[in-house]
């Protein structure tokens, strides 16, 4: 799976020129934040924890906003994973996207095309360039601005929505620095509006499964977890559209776990991270680059300048965290090596073990002693509500219905008036293990101490519950 926030989504590329562009703003950003480049190595190990001076404390309770009976939708980019999205909303009751914004015009078009065909009104649409998406916060009439843009574009999109009155909802990473991510926090709890990271992986059904698993008990006290983002990508990063005109270059200059959140989502809410317990600190470390290069070097001919590209980015990254209550996480993230797709969900417990790709179980007591059982047989006992309420409606919506259910329960949570099932500090703490990684690579795999977005509150926040539909 490449959710990826974009598949191509707010389709322009992005050459290396814009790239060191680009960062030259997060610099400008850490001189607020306290933090440096990604992949520069420049925050300090302890800095890195630092909370920017004027935040004080967070909400006693998740953030929930008034109920809104009709939510209306301002979409940015809308190409592969944001047109997903738009078809999945033109299916949902209480919502509407009327306003769309793509710098390739006939993706603007497309998107209306399919929204005045489930029979709602024409969008307005916004295709003026990059920043088009600022006309469309300040004066199309929207609750929720929704993003699936390239990356960098995430922390923009998500600052002009909640700065003009909206709440905002990103596909994955939230942030991929430090500074973009309490500027989340910061913007969140200032204009008292929803900030969202759309973690898909979250709503997979053996994820799901899991979770009702923990919250059931059956697993016993959950103390470690496996996870990552394991996918051949290399075809994916050097194709001449879509995800493959902004992906690639992020491996030219950073070193670390760039894509954490779809496997250490799911493993987050079985540790009830942010509601009972916290990232503590991580340490990251890298095997040496060759993926890339070589598969440039067998695909294009003598001269191109693909096979003139260089890359900071190791082809293994294995990223360890340790929570406040002792504890521990693996994270791996490997794009750039030929592999089958996998995200290893592994959550072990003192009474049992659920593990993916094959998706199994061990229960001591209930399973056969030392064999593992399919997971596929405790879906009768322990489906988790919101798949056998969904999984109907969902069948055709991408990564196996994932993609609608998490749609599915942000519309819900707006109309009801609920606050959502991942909050800003989520989307915060996960997009955090971006630069943390790349802190801890550069500094010899040292240990790197987590902010606290939450200011102390995820100690009193009470764990997710097993919501239905």
């Amino acid at each position: 799976m490449s959710k990826g926030s974009g598949s191509g989504g707010y389709s322009g590329g992005l050459d290396r020129r814009d790239f060191l562009k680009a960062g030259a703003l997060g610099v400008a950003a850490g001189a607020i934040y306290g933090c440096g480049e990604p992949g520069s190595g420049q925050a300090s190990l302890a800095g890195a924890a630092s909370v920017p001076g004027g935040l004080g404390s967070a909400p006693a309770q998740p953030f929930a906003a008034p109920p809104i009976d009709q939510v209306r939708i301002g979409f940015v980019g809308v190409g592969g994973m944001g047109t997903a999205h738009v078809r999945n909303l033109v299916r949902i009751d209480g919502c509407v996207v009327s306003a769309v914004c793509d710098i390739r015009e006939e993706h603007a078009e497309r998107a209306a095309d399919i929204i005045e065909e489930a029979g709602h009104p024409r969008p307005a649409l916004y295709t003026g360039g990059e920043t088009d998406f600022e006309r469309l916060t300040a004066e199309a009439d929207v609750d929720l601005v929704y993003t699936a843009t390239p990356w960098r574009w995430h922390v923009p999109v998500c600052v002009a929505a909640m700065e003009n009155g909206k709440h905002s909802a990103t596909e994955v990473p939230a942030a991929y620095t430090l500074e973009d991510c309490w500027r989340l926090v910061e913007t969140a709890e200032r204009t008292n509006r929803h900030c969202l990271m759309m973690e898909n992986v979250n709503y997979g059904r053996a994820e799901l499964l899991c979770l009702n698993l923990v919250r059931q008990g059956l697993l016993g006290e959950i103390l470690h977890a496996e996870c990552g983002y394991l996918h051949d990508l290399r075809g994916i990063k050097f194709a001449d559209d879509g995800e493959g005109l902004w992906r690639r270059d992020h491996a030219w200059t950073r070193d670390g776990n760039l894509y954490p959140t779809h496997g250490l989502g799911p493993v987050a809410n079985c540790m009830d991270i942010n509601r009972g317990d916290k990232f503590d600190y991580l340490v990251s470390m890298s095997s040496p680059s060759r993926g890339l290069q070589e598969w440039a070097a067998e695909h294009y001919p003598e001269g191109h300048p693909k096979r003139a590209e260089t890359f900071a980015l190791g082809d293994v990254n294995g990223s360890l965290i340790k929570t406040a209550r002792g504890g521990t996480i693996y994270v791996s993230h490997d794009t750039n090596l030929p592999r089958p797709y996998s995200r290893i969900n592994q959550v072990q417990g003192t009474k049992g073990i659920f593990q993916g790709y094959p998706d199994r179980v061990y229960i001591e007591g209930r399973s056969p002693s030392h064999r593992w059982e399919e997971a596929e047989t405790y879906y009768e006992e322990f489906e988790h509500p919101l798949w056998t309420a969904l999984q109907e409606a969902s069948i055709g919506a991408g990564h196996g219905g994932m993609d609608f259910m998490e749609d599915y329960r942000l519309i819900k949570c707006l109309r009801e008036g609920l606050p959502t099932d991942m909050n800003v500090y989520d989307a915060a703490a996960l997009s955090a293990v971006c630069e943390l990684s790349e802190i801890s690579v550069a500094n010899g795999s040292a240990p790197v101490e987590f902010p606290d977005f939450t200011r102390g509150q995820w100690k009193d926040w009470a764990p997710w519950p097993v919501v239905g539909a």
